[in-house]
């Protein structure tokens, strides 16, 4: 089973290098995440009690369970310039060596070993379909989505092997279940101890 395909957006007139100058320049809201999305720079408040709660289980878990090289990320700028799109997911994995030696504000999606997302009321369609796009298009090979406000109950999808626009799904696991994440990883997500409301 696979995503759906979705292409690239058209943007707004604005190149990358314009929108990722915009970016860079303006004052940014202390405690927003603030990223370019479709060709547009959004501005998203912190996140609910539930949300970080579920994003620092995660951290604790990859924390204790990568290889010693990889780095678990929770502020890192995500960019797939050629998608015109510059995410901060709630949790990226990244060689450490690749962030100690990226100058600049962003790391290339490329690099992303596994990108996460919890999603909000306000981001739950953002997450699925436009950062799915994203992170496939640019080369993330596991995009784990973890949706509280999925329409039958909170879920977490793992996706993977990504092929242009669109990810295959690995498993799909009800709040609850166990969620295995491969190799480099080999490690199994404990998701009975995330918060459902």
């Amino acid at each position: 089973m696979s995503a759906l395909p979705i292409e690239p957006p058209q943007g707004d007139g604005y190149s990358w290098d314009e929108l990722f100058q915009i970016w860079a320049t303006m004052d940014h809201p202390e405690g927003c995440k603030v990223e370019i999305i479709d060709g547009s720079i959004t501005v998203t408040p912190s996140p609910a009690n539930q949300h970080s709660s579920i994003a620092f289980k995660l951290l604790r878990m990859l924390v204790k369970g990568v290889p010693e090289e990889l780095g678990v990320y929770t502020t890192l700028d995500v960019a797939v310039p050629a998608y015109g799109n510059l995410y901060v997911p709630d949790l990226a994995v990244i060689p450490e060596d690749v962030v100690d030696h990226t100058p600049g504000h962003y790391v290339a999606a490329d690099k992303v070993l596994l990108a996460v997302e919890v999603t909000s009321p306000s981001n739950a369609r953002r997450d699925r379909i436009t950062k799915l796009a994203g992170y496939a298009y640019g080369g993330v090979p596991l995009y784990l989505l973890v949706d509280r406000w999925a329409p039958g109950g909170p879920l977490v999808t793992l996706f993977g092997e990504p092929r242009e626009h669109t990810y295959k799904t690995l498993q799909t696991a009800k709040f609850g279940d166990p969620v295995h994440l491969p190799e480099p990883f080999d490690l199994t997500i404990d998701t009975s101890v995330f918060p459902v409301n």
